[in-house]
C-alpha cells in the first residue's frame, strides 16, 4: 500500500469517523467542489469539526432580529436574565445581538433627552447623561453570563485534554490488531468496541485535531485491509450501513421543503454528523450513495447562501438610504438660517429624517455602528448650532421684552385720554415703534401683544364715540370748501370782471369754513390753492407790466441827472436781486426739510411755496428793471457802434435761479 493510499481515507471508515461534532465547512457549504477523494473520506479533521459547530451557531443580526423584536431596553434586560438562569452561557451570536439592541435603545434615548435638553434652551457642553439603572442591571448580568462562559470553556478545554488521551490509547490499541491478519480476524469485536468508544469521546484541542484524527484514520484503514471475516458478517455490517446512510439521506432531501431556510440548514449539520458515524457500505454503492447525498446538501447550501446574498442586498440598500439620510442632514446650510421660524421649520425636518430613519433596517455589522455615528454627529451640530443662536440671541431678546413693556405701560396710560388728536398721533407712533422691535421671548409675546392692543382699542373705540358728532360737521364744512373753490374757478374763467377784493372775499369765507374730514383734506386744499394761485398770477402779471412801465419812466427821467445815478440804482437793485435769491435758497431748504420729516404740515408747505412763488415774481421784475437801466446806459455808444440786445454782456444780466 502506497504512502497516498494511507493518508486518503476510504469508505469503509466512515464508521470510525464519528465526532458529536458538526460537520466542517468545507463538505457543507461548499459540498460541490469536493472531488471524488475528499467525498470519499466525507471529513479530513476534528479541528474542521470543531470549525463546523461554530458555523451551526451563527446566526446573523438580521436573521436574529426577524425572529425576535426588542422594543424596549428591559425586553432585552429579560432576556439576558433567562439566559442566566439557563446557566449554559448562552449562544454568543445572540448575546452580540442583545448588546447591539440595547445599546442602540440606550444611545437613542440619550439622544432623545439631549435634544429635548437643547430644545428648552440648554447648551450642548452643559448637558448630563442621567445614570440609567438598566444599563447597570444589563452590565451585571452580561458579566455573569461571560464569567459562566469562561468557567465552561475552561472546563471543555480540561475535557479535550481527557478526550486526547483516551483517543491516543485507542489508536494505540488499533495499531497493535491492524499487525496482522491473524490479529485483525480475531479481536474484531474489540475493535468495534474500540470505534464505538471513540465515537463517545467529545472533541479534543485543536492543535492536536489534525494530527490525531490522521492516525486514527490511517490505522482503521489498515485493519480493515488486514481484516478477514467471512462475508456473511461483512454483508450485514453493509448492509445495516446502507439502510442507516439511505436513512439520513431521505431525511435531507426533504429539508428542501423546510420553509426556514436557517432552521434546515442547521438540521442538516446535525445530518452530516450523524452520516459519519455511520460505517461504511458496499465498495460498489459508495460513490452512488455519497453523491445522493451530496446532491440533497447541495440543494439546502445553495437555499442558505441565497438567503444570506438577500440579506446582505438589503443591508446594502439600508446602508444606502441611511446614507441619503445623512447626506440631508449634513447639506442644510446652518449659516444661512437666522431666524426663529427657518430653525422650526428646519428643525421640524431633521426629526422627520431621524423618524425616517428608525423605520429603516439594519445595514451589515461593519457599517451600521459607523453610519449611525455619522447620523448622530450630523444631528448633533445641527441641534448644537441651534442652541447657540438660540443662545446668542437671548440677551437681545431680553432688551426686546423691555421695549415692549414700555410701548404697552405707555399705551395703557393713554387708553382714559380725551386729547383726541395728540393721543391719536401718539397711539400710532407707539405701533410704528412696536413693529420695529424685534422678537420677544415666546411665553410672553402673546401677552404683550394681547395688552397693547388692548389698550389702543380702548382710546380709539372712546375716540369714535365722542367724535360721531365732529364728523358731520367735517362733512357739512366740506361741502361749503367745495362751494368756494367752484366760485375761484368762475373768477378765474371770467378775468376781465374778476376782482382782487371778490377773490379775498372768498378766501375769507375759506379760512372761517371749519375743518374737513382728514382723509379729504389735502386733496381739497390742492384744488383750492390751485385755483388761487393762479388768480393771483393773473393779478400779478398786469400789476408787474405797471410796475416795470412805470420804472422805464422814471428810468429815462433820471438820464438827464447823469450816469452817476443810473449806476447808484443799478447798484442798489443787484444787492436787492441777491438778497431775494438768499430768501428764495433759505425757503427752498426748508421746504426740503419739511417734505422729509413732517406728515401734518401740509399747510405750513403750501404757505411756503406761495412766498417762494411771490419772490420769484420779484426776482423776474428787478432783473427786468436791471435790464432797463443798463440799456439806457448803453445808448450813447449805440451811435458809433449799435448793438443788438443779444450782443449786450452777459454778466450785466443777473438770472434768476431757478
Amino acid at each position: 500500500m502506497s504512502e497516498t493510499n494511507k493518508l486518503q481515507p476510504t469508505p469503509e471508515v466512515e464508521a470510525a469517523e464519528a465526532q458529536q461534532e458538526s460537520a466542517p465547512v468545507e463538505e457543507t457549504q461548499n459540498v460541490e467542489n469536493l472531488s471524488q477523494e475528499a467525498a470519499a473520506e466525507e471529513t479530513a479533521t476534528e479541528e474542521a469539526v470543531a470549525q463546523e459547530a461554530a458555523a451551526e451557531e451563527t446566526v446573523t443580526e438580521e436573521a436574529a432580529s426577524e425572529r425576535t423584536i426588542y422594543e424596549t431596553k428591559e425586553q432585552v434586560v429579560d432576556r439576558l436574565k433567562e439566559i442566566q438562569e439557563e446557566n449554559t452561557g448562552g449562544d454568543k451570536n445572540e448575546l452580540d445581538l442583545l448588546k447591539q439592541v440595547f445599546y442602540k435603545l440606550h444611545r437613542a434615548a440619550q439622544l432623545a433627552a439631549r435634544n429635548a435638553f437643547i430644545e428648552e434652551g440648554g447648551a450642548p457642553e452643559d448637558w448630563r447623561a442621567e445614570i440609567d439603572g438598566a444599563e447597570e442591571n444589563f452590565k451585571a448580568i452580561m458579566a455573569n453570563i461571560r464569567q459562566r462562559r469562561a468557567e465552561m470553556a475552561e472546563e471543555a478545554e480540561k475535557q479535550k485534554a481527557e478526550n486526547l488521551e483516551k483517543k491516543q490509547a485507542i489508536i494505540e490499541r488499533i495499531k497493535e490488531l491492524a499487525t496482522s491478519p491473524e490479529e485483525a480476524n480475531a479481536h474484531f469485536d474489540e475493535f468495534k468496541q474500540l470505534q464505538a468508544q471513540w465515537r463517545e469521546l467529545g472533541a479534543v484541542p485543536a492543535e492536536k485535531a489534525t494530527e490525531t484524527w490522521k492516525n486514527y484514520q490511517l490505522y482503521v484503514e489498515q485493519f480493515y485491509d488486514l481484516l478477514k471475516l467471512n462475508s456473511e458478517a461483512r454483508e450485514y455490517d453493509f448492509k445495516k450501513n446502507l439502510s442507516a446512510k439511505e436513512r439520513l439521506i431521505e431525511l435531507a432531501e426533504k429539508l428542501a421543503d423546510e420553509e426556514d431556510v436557517i432552521q434546515a440548514f442547521n438540521k442538516l449539520q446535525g445530518l452530516h454528523a450523524e452520516y459519519k458515524e455511520i460505517g461504511p457500505v458496499a465498495k460498489e454503492l459508495r460513490d452512488q450513495v455519497w453523491e445522493r447525498f451530496k446532491a440533497a446538501s447541495t440543494v439546502i447550501n445553495k437555499r442558505h447562501q441565497e438567503h444570506f446574498e438577500a440579506i446582505k442586498a438589503r443591508e446594502e440598500e439600508n446602508l444606502q438610504k441611511k446614507t441619503a439620510l445623512c447626506e440631508k442632514v449634513e447639506d442644510i446650510k446652518i449659516d444661512e438660517i437666522t431666524s426663529f421660524n427657518q430653525w422650526e421649520e428646519k428643525t421640524k425636518e431633521v426629526i422627520e429624517l431621524q423618524a425616517e430613519w428608525k423605520t429603516i433596517g439594519y445595514a451589515s455589522h461593519k457599517h451600521n455602528n459607523v453610519i449611525f455615528d455619522r447620523f448622530r454627529a450630523a444631528c448633533d451640530q445641527f441641534f448644537t448650532a441651534k442652541a447657540e443662536f438660540y443662545k446668542t440671541i437671548k440677551d437681545e431678546q431680553n432688551e426686546n421684552l423691555d421695549a415692549k413693556r414700555k410701548l404697552v405701560e405707555e399705551a395703557e396710560k393713554l387708553q382714559e385720554s380725551t386729547e383726541w388728536r395728540k393721543t391719536t398721533d401718539r397711539l400710532i407712533e407707539l405701533q410704528k415703534q412696536w413693529k420695529t422691535i424685534g422678537t420677544v421671548p415666546r411665553k410672553y409675546s402673546e401677552q404683550l401683544w394681547k395688552r397693547f392692543t388692548t389698550a389702543c382699542d380702548k382710546f380709539f373705540e372712546a375716540k369714535n364715540a365722542a367724535t360721531a358728532d365732529q364728523r358731520a360737521e367735517e362733512t357739512a364744512n366740506l361741502q361749503a370748501k367745495k362751494d368756494v373753490i367752484e366760485q375761484l374757478k368762475a373768477l378765474a374763467a371770467d378775468a376781465a370782471n374778476a376782482t382782487l377784493d371778490k377773490v379775498r372775499e372768498l378766501q375769507a369765507q375759506w379760512n372761517e369754513i371749519g375743518h374737513v374730514p382728514f382723509r379729504d383734506k389735502d386733496k381739497l386744499y390742492k384744488e383750492y390753492r390751485a385755483v388761487a394761485d393762479e388768480l393771483y398770477k393773473q393779478f400779478g402779471a398786469s400789476q408787474a407790466r405797471r410796475r416795470l412801465e412805470g420804472f422805464q419812466k422814471s428810468v429815462r427821467q433820471a438820464v438827464a441827472k447823469g450816469e452817476s445815478t443810473l449806476s447808484r440804482e443799478r447798484e442798489r437793485l443787484l444787492r436787492v436781486y441777491e438778497t431775494r435769491k438768499a430768501e428764495i435758497q433759505t425757503y427752498e431748504n426748508n421746504l426740503t426739510f419739511l417734505n422729509a420729516k413732517s406728515k401734518s404740515g401740509n399747510s405750513l408747505v403750501a404757505e411756503m411755496n406761495r412766498k417762494v412763488e411771490k419772490l420769484r415774481e420779484e426776482l423776474d421784475l428787478l432783473s427786468s428793471k436791471i435790464k432797463a437801466i443798463e440799456t439806457e446806459m448803453r445808448a450813447p455808444k449805440a451811435e458809433a457802434a449799435p448793438k443788438t440786445e443779444a450782443e449786450a454782456p452777459a454778466e450785466a444780466e443777473p438770472q434768476a435761479e431757478e
